[in-house]
């Protein structure tokens, strides 16, 4: 079992928005959550990467038998879990390839591995660049400073490529994304984490993304729970129904 969450409640600024959440994904699984503005979508992303303000007030969530909860961020990241942004920050005055190496010699670190020379770093650099179509040049620019938001989301697949989680959660990746970096940031989420020894859960608002990265499962998230599973065809009733008729029935 990947990612186990049991009765999960989390608050933001005093407000309970999860209200009881479940979930489980095994490893080799994609899952993909969607629902309406307000359910709890970002809140449950935020909750599982540690990020300040979100307030886990009751229940557990374990990734590979550990208590997820009970870890600093970063070491959430150096157990295997990726966090990618609706909104990817820029970061003026440092390169993508100095903060990768120093991100990725870090979790290697504290998982006890060797840290990569600066030698072998570009070539894994180069290597997952080339996944995504991403040329080198773009990594040594300042992380994500001038980038469009295709290329903010097409950075943002090559640093999950390069740190290699064994859990990724997607939030609202194909925000902001034209068809052809659609495409391309789905065929990078199916070639870097479509394996065996991992898992994807992807939270979306819309089924466009669901194309070209094909889910197992698809859970619909209302009110802080989740409240409807299915396969990919949900997805698809989804976009024809709409979210309230869904929900009601």
């Amino acid at each position: 079992m990947m990612l186990q969450i049991e009765n999960l409640q989390a608050e933001v600024g005093g407000n309970l928005i999860l209200k009881g959440l479940n979930l489980t994904i095994n490893a080799g699984e994609i899952h993909a959550i969607m629902g309406p503005n307000g359910a709890g979508k970002s809140t449950l992303s935020y909750a599982l990467g540690g990020r300040p303000g979100y307030e886990v007030t009751g229940g557990s969530a374990t990734l590979l038998g550990k208590d997820l909860l009970d870890m600093e961020p970063h070491e959430r990241a150096a157990a295997g879990l990726f966090l990618g942004f609706q909104y990817p920050v820029e970061i003026p005055g440092i390169s993508n390839v100095q903060f990768l190496r120093e991100a990725l010699n870090s979790q290697r670190r504290a998982r006890g591995e060797e840290p990569l020379s600066a030698a072998d770093f570009l070539r894994l650099a180069r290597e997952k660049a080339g996944l995504l179509g991403m040329d080198m040049e773009m990594l040594k620019r300042s992380v994500n400073v001038g980038f469009s938001g295709g290329e903010k989301k097409r950075a943002e697949m090559v640093h999950m490529g390069i740190l290699d989680p064994t859990l990724a959660i997607l939030d609202e990746t194909d925000s902001g994304l034209d068809i052809d970096a659609l495409k391309t940031v789905g065929a990078g989420i199916n070639a870097i984490m479509r394996a065996p020894d991992k898992a994807v859960l992807l939270i979306t608002h819309y089924q466009r993304l669901l194309d070209y990265v094909e889910p197992d499962f698809v859970h619909i998230l209302a009110d802080g729970r989740i409240v409807r599973t299915g396969g990919p065809e949900l997805a698809v009733a989804l976009e024809r129904e709409g979210y309230a008729e869904m929900i009601a029935a």
